[in-house]
């Protein structure tokens, strides 16, 4: 529908759309069905495509098998598709872990963090909150790896949207280096858990 829409909004405005592959004009009325037919098939293939793809991913999924090619990662960086801990980073990580145990809130951890001129890990000045939060809850600091947290919704557009359980999601321990050991990753969980009431 979409290309039937641009090929007749193009021709009335005596604008032709040449398809190279196919040899085929939109400025000529009568290829409008070949147009359409061919764009209906492009998008079942690519459909199928998608679906190949995300079953493909899946299977790994079910296997353990995680995806590494994380760019901005406070304390992580991938090498060869593995997670490598960056030392000078993980002091920050530990830092924000330990000031949330003490009883800090997210303000005050991001105040602290600026006023020590510490970076974020896209090098930036000022911290969010909510950048703070997601660290904090993050499992992956503890060596683990929660996969499909989301998941491709529209192949057409590629849109992700959080899981919240239409996928299944599969859990991996010990599947990296960890930065905060086990015991004060959940001691933080049980602080929020508390907080939040």
């Amino acid at each position: 529908m979409e290309i039937l829409k641009i090929t007749i909004f193009l021709r009335e405005r005596g604008i032709n759309m040449h398809f190279e592959n196919e040899k085929l004009d939109s400025i000529e009325a009568d290829k409008e069905f070949e147009i359409t037919l061919r764009g209906m098939l492009a998008q079942d293939e690519s459909r199928n495509t998608s679906e190949n793809i995300q079953w493909g991913i899946q299977r790994k999924f079910e296997k353990g098998e995680i995806y590494t090619k994380y760019k901005n990662f406070m304390g992580y960086t991938c090498v060869d598709g593995e997670m490598v801990i960056v030392p000078e980073q993980t002091e920050v990580v530990r830092k924000i872990f330990y000031l949330y145990i003490q009883g800090q809130t997210l303000g005050q951890i991001k105040t602290y963090l600026e006023a020590q001129g510490i970076k974020t890990v896209t090098g930036k000045d000022i911290w969010d909150t909510k950048t703070i939060q997601r660290m904090l809850t993050n499992e992956k600091y503890k060596g683990d790896t929660m996969l499909q947290k989301t998941f491709t919704e529209d192949f057409m557009t590629g849109k992700k949207r959080r899981n919240d359980g239409q996928r299944n999601k599969y859990y991996v321990k010990n599947s990296h280096p960890a930065i905060i050991s086990a015991e004060v990753f959940d001691m933080v969980q049980e602080e929020m858990a508390k907080r939040a009431v």
